[in-house]
Parts: C-alpha cells; structure tokens; sequence
C-alpha cells in the first residue's frame, strides 16, 4: 500500500482572503493625540489667560457646539433647519424660570433647560416632519417666532423687555468659590472659570458624539438616508425614525448650550434670546464656510468667524457684508467649505468616517504577464 505524502504547504490550506472596513488612517491616530493636547490646554487656560480671553473663548466654545448641532442636523440627517434658536431661547427661559421662580442650583437649571428642550422637540418634529426643503426650514423658522411670543407674555420673568438673574447666582456653581479661595480671584472671574469649563466639556461631548455616531451602524443609516430616502428604506432603515433621534439629540445639547450661554450672561430678553441672526444665521455661517458635512469644519469656521468678528465688529452693517461677501465666496469657489478644500488638496482627515475597504485577495504582479 502506498501512502501518500502531502507537504507541509499542502496539508495546511491558506486562510480564504478577508475584507475589513475601517475609517481610521494615520492622520485620525495623529487627532487623538491634537484632542488630548486641546483638551489638557484648555482645562489649563483659566490659570494662564486674562478674564477678557476666557469670555472670548467661552463665546468660541458655545458657537462651535451649536455649529456642531446644527451641522449633524444639516450635513448628515438632510434637516436645514432655520429655527435653532426655538431651543436655545426655551432652554434658556427654563434654566431661568429655575433659578429665579423655584431656586435650583444653576448646574441642575442647566440640565433642565436642555431636557425641556429635547421635549419641545418632540411636538415640534411632529408638525416640521411633515414638511420637506424649503418648507421644513421655514417651519422651523415659524415654530421658533411661535415659542418666542408665547414665552414673552411670561409675567413672572419680565414679559418682553426680559428679566436679570439673582446677583451672584453664578458664584453658586460647583467649584465657583473654590476656585475664587484658590487662586486668589474675585468671584465674578471664578464664576467664569466654572462657566467656560463647562463650555469645553459640552464642546467637546458634542464633537465626541457626533463623531461617536457618525462611525457608528447608526451614523451609516443616517448617511444613507440624507443620500437616498428611498434606497435607505429598502434595506430596511426607517428614514423618520433615525431623523427624530437625531433632531431629539441635537435639541438636548442645544437647550443646553442655551442655557449655559444665558446662566454666564446673567440676564435674558425673548429678543436675545430668540434671536434669528446670533443662535441661527451665524451657526450656519460658521458650518458654510468651515464645511459642512465634516466635523472638523465648524471648528475651521467658528476660528474664522471670530477672526471677523473681531476686525469688523466695530464697522456696523459693513460687518455683515463683509460675512455675506465671504459666504458667497465660498460657495462659489469652494462648495465644501474651507476645510473641504484643504482635503480636497492634501488627503487629510482629522475625524474620518468614510468606510475604507481594505483586505481581500492578494494580486500579484507576473513578469511578462498581462501586467508586465
């Protein structure tokens, strides 16, 4: 009898080629290490900058996470909303009813501004769903006038002209006083120490999520739904129900930011704090120029946007041309925005989250073959 011998090649077949899907490249590894230097640098600059650069950077801060927002509602779930400030206006009104009405500790005040208006979203979702394009945006618009005539027949927090918080109401936040005993500061200047950490942590907590979502089999069925409603519903994903969820999502850390932005102003007015240009035309600016669509855009836009802010502010209506020309620009030349140009040019993504192919059967190149 004779046996056959098999070679140590043969006895062991090779393993069937395998394909992987990944988002992550070299430059995304590099942005975890730039997050982690942000984010220690900026837990650190109260200790180092004036009490002028903290507001500044407060401001920064809140507008980048609006912007962000407004930018997962926008440039991933097809929503171009025109009535964002329904919710910041509403979670401001709620933070302020709280501490002025009932005595809540800010931080709880906060909290309850974002919920209220992740719950005005609800009713809110039921009417401007119904509505596409053009008419979507403009009934948001319509919901946000609505929600502010209602809240300024509010008596008991100053009607239309507005109200002022309790004086000192923000020394009351957690670490307020630590902070003024520690470092020798007044109370006022702690307060906005705590105001603009809490700033950053929401800034970064909407970045995170957005990037958590986007990369996630959920940010997938977003992406498929913005591109095609009816493709996306043939494989099984329910267009509306993903789009509520997220217009839920971001009427949460909007009511947040709403809040937060009129706890550190200590005073709010429906015109403020409805106001179409600051919390609406001016997020969208910021998300145009930056590129929508992409998470490192409003970060570009928002720098820019107070980069203007800064030179032009004191030149009245020239200010707003000067916005109004820059947008243009843009769009005309760079419909990505500006970061879409610079991927365009070098490649660079900092929050990738296009799905890469990768893996498969190995091709080999033969000398003198059909390839050679």
């Amino acid at each position: 009898m004779v046996h056959d011998t098999l070679s140590p090649d043969s006895a062991s077949p090779a393993p069937p080629p395998s394909w992987t899907v990944s988002t992550r490249d070299r430059a995304s590894s590099f942005a975890v290490l730039l997050v982690v230097a942000m984010i220690a640098a900026g837990v650190a600059a109260p200790f180092f900058v004036p009490r002028a650069a903290l507001q500044d950077l407060f401001f920064i801060l809140t507008m980048l996470t609006l912007a962000q927002c407004w930018n997962l509602l926008a440039g991933y779930a097809g929503l171009v909303s025109v009535g964002q400030q329904a919710f910041v206006g509403f979670g401001a009104y709620i933070m302020s009813a709280a501490v002025i009405l009932s005595g809540l500790n800010p931080i709880v005040a906060i909290m309850l501004g974002g919920l209220a208006a992740m719950m005005l979203s609800v009713p809110t979702a039921f009417f401007v769903f119904r509505l596409h394009g053009a008419y979507f945006a403009i009934g948001t618009w319509v919901i946000a006038e609505v929600v502010r005539l209602s809240l300024a027949q509010w008596k008991a927090l100053g009607g239309g002209t507005g109200t002022s918080l309790p004086s000192g109401i923000t020394r009351d936040l957690p670490g307020a006083r630590l902070a003024a005993d520690w470092l020798s500061v007044r109370p006022a200047q702690a307060a906005d120490m705590v105001c603009y950490w809490l700033a950053l942590l929401l800034a970064f907590a909407a970045i995170g999520f957005a990037y958590r979502l986007l990369r996630s089999k959920q940010g997938l069925g977003l992406a498929a739904v913005r591109d095609n409603r009816e493709a996306a519903r043939s494989v099984g994903i329910d267009p509306n129900r993903i789009k509520f969820a997220v217009y839920l999502a971001a009427a949460f850390v909007t009511g947040l930011t709403g809040a937060l932005i009129y706890l550190q102003k200590a005073r709010i007015s429906p015109d403020a704090a409805f106001s179409v240009t600051d919390w609406t035309a001016y997020v969208i600016f910021i998300v145009v120029i930056g590129g929508i669509g992409t998470i490192e855009g409003p970060i570009v836009g928002v720098i820019v946007f107070f980069i203007l802010q800064k030179l032009f502010a004191d030149y009245g209506s020239w200010y707003l041309l000067v916005l109004g020309l820059l947008g243009i620009a843009v769009m005309l030349f760079a419909p990505r925005g500006l970061w879409g140009l610079f991927t365009e040019r070098t490649g660079l993504q900092l929050f990738p989250v296009r799905r890469i192919l990768a893996g498969g059967p190995l091709t080999k190149t033969i000398k003198g073959g059909p390839h050679g």
